[in-house]
């Protein structure tokens, strides 16, 4: 089981860093869809950094639930943003990694 667990846990703060990264470097792609919401290339690039931040964050035990939350939360926040263009696969499938964040929250130590 703690195999899985580095796994899914590599595997989001990856997906995490790449998705922050595109939206940081202002991707044209990202930058068309969340200025449609009305965000601007500060805000876009923001929300870029918290993906980033929350990805690295996972990577460290000591801060791996507040990373894995701002992961969830950026990865929500996102597929509501898709599901209001009303594609609603690609809003499904974009609550997967939304999903598999809580899964490590859930994971976390109680103290």
């Amino acid at each position: 089981m703690k195999i899985l667990s580095a796994i899914l846990i590599y595997a989001l703060a990856v997906l995490s860093i790449l998705a922050g990264g595109a939206k940081i470097s202002l991707m044209p792609q990202e930058l068309e869809f969340l200025q449609g919401f009305g965000l601007n290339a500060g805000l876009v690039v923001a929300f870029g950094i918290v993906q980033v931040a929350g990805g690295a964050m996972l990577l460290f035990s000591r801060v791996r639930t507040v990373g894995a939350i701002l992961v969830a939360s950026a990865f929500l926040v996102s597929a509501i943003l898709v599901f209001l263009t009303g594609n609603w696969v690609f809003g499904l499938i974009s609550l997967v990694p939304a999903a598999l964040a809580g899964v490590v929250i859930r994971q976390a130590p109680k103290t």
